[in-house]
C-alpha cells in the first residue's frame, strides 16, 4: 500500500516570507519518510468551507516545479486540476513541463471544478455542471492526444486545435499518469473507467466500497480490468493520539474494500512533524499490507 501527502493549506508556514522555506521542508521530510506523492490543490481562494478564503493559496503548477527542484524522487500532481482554468493543450503542455524537468514524476489530476467564488472573483467563466463535464471529457482526449505520436488536429464540441504538438515529449512512459478526482457515480466515475490510471474517493469506508462497486460496474461496461485502475482514498481524521496499530488498522480497513493508496494532508502548524509522528513509525507496515483486488 502507498501513501501520497495532500497540502490544501499554506497558513502554518508563517507568512508569505515563510511559505517557500516551509513547503521546501514539508516535501522534503515527506520524501526522506518514504510519501510517493505530494499534491497541492488547484485552487485560487482557499475553500471557504474549510477556512477563510482570504487564507495563503498558491497556484499549484508553480508550485510543483517549486518542489520538483526540492526533490529527487516525489511524485508531484494537483489534487485536482480544475478542468475551467487552462485551456487543454496549455494544460498538457504545463503538466509535459514539470514532468521534463522533475525527471519523469509529474501526473495530472483533473476534475470538473466546482469553486464557484472563485471563478466570480478572478473573472473566469463557470459553466453549468454538464458542460463543465463535456469540457472534463474532452479536456482528457486532448491531453492523451498531446502525448501521443499524432500531432494533427482534435475537433470536439468545445475546443479545436489545428495541430497538437507538444515538444518535448514527456519523460514518464508511456505518458504521465492521469488521475480523475471525485465519486460521481453517473459521469466521474465512468470517466475513470474509460480513461484514467487513479481515482480519488471521498468518505468513511463504507462509501468508498459502495463508490467501487460503481467503478467496477462501468469497468465491465467499457471491457476494462478495475485493477488497472489505482485507488486512492482520503485518510487523515486520525484521534490526535492514534497509535501506530490505530493508524495500520484504518489502513488495513480500507486496503480491504480495493484501496491502494492512502492520501494524508496537512494536520496542524507543523504538518512534516505531523506526518513523522503519526505516518513515520507506520510506513514499512503500511507498505507491506496488499489491498483486494477490485
Amino acid at each position: 500500500m502507498n501513501l501520497d501527502f495532500h497540502c490544501h493549506r499554506f497558513d502554518w508556514a508563517g507568512g508569505p516570507a515563510g511559505i517557500g522555506p516551509g513547503v521546501a521542508d514539508l516535501a522534503q521530510r515527506a520524501e526522506a519518510l518514504g510519501v510517493r506523492t505530494l499534491s497541492f490543490m488547484d485552487h485560487w481562494f482557499q475553500m471557504d468551507w474549510m477556512a477563510p478564503a482570504e487564507d495563503p493559496m498558491l497556484e499549484g503548477y508553480s508550485a510543483l516545479g517549486f518542489v520538483a527542484g526540492r526533490t529527487e524522487r516525489l511524485r508531484l500532481r494537483l489534487l485536482v486540476t480544475g478542468v475551467t482554468y487552462r485551456y487543454p493543450a496549455l494544460l498538457a503542455k504545463t503538466v509535459t513541463t514539470v514532468d521534463v524537468l522533475s525527471g519523469g514524476r509529474a501526473e495530472l489530476g483533473i476534475g470538473a471544478a466546482w469553486y464557484e467564488r472563485e471563478h466570480k472573483g478572478l473573472g473566469v467563466p463557470f459553466p453549468p455542471t454538464a458542460e463543465r463535464f463535456e469540457r472534463l471529457e474532452e479536456a482528457i482526449q486532448i491531453c492523451l492526444h498531446m502525448w501521443s505520436d499524432d500531432n494533427g488536429a482534435y475537433s470536439g464540441k468545445h475546443y479545436q486545435l489545428a495541430e497538437c504538438l507538444c515538444s518535448p515529449m514527456p519523460v514518464s512512459k508511456p505518458r504521465p499518469r492521469i488521475l480523475i478526482g471525485g465519486s460521481g457515480e453517473r459521469k466521474t466515475l465512468r470517466l475513470v473507467a474509460q480513461y484514467a490510471d487513479a481515482c480519488n474517493i471521498f468518505g468513511g469506508p463504507d462509501e468508498v466500497a459502495h463508490k467501487l462497486d460503481v467503478l467496477r460496474r462501468h469497468c465491465d461496461d467499457l471491457g476494462r480490468d478495475p485493477n488497472e485502475i489505482d485507488v486512492t482514498a482520503m485518510y487523515r481524521d486520525l484521534p490526535p493520539d492514534a497509535s501506530v496499530d490505530d493508524v495500520v488498522a484504518g489502513a488495513e480497513q480500507l486496503a480491504k474494500i480495493g484501496v491502494s493508496t492512502l492520501v494524508t494532508g496537512a494536520v496542524g502548524d507543523d504538518p512534516g512533524g505531523w506526518l513523522e509522528k503519526t505516518f513515520g513509525p507506520a510506513m514499512d507496515r503500511i507498505a507491506a499490507i496488499e489491498p483486494a483486488p477490485l
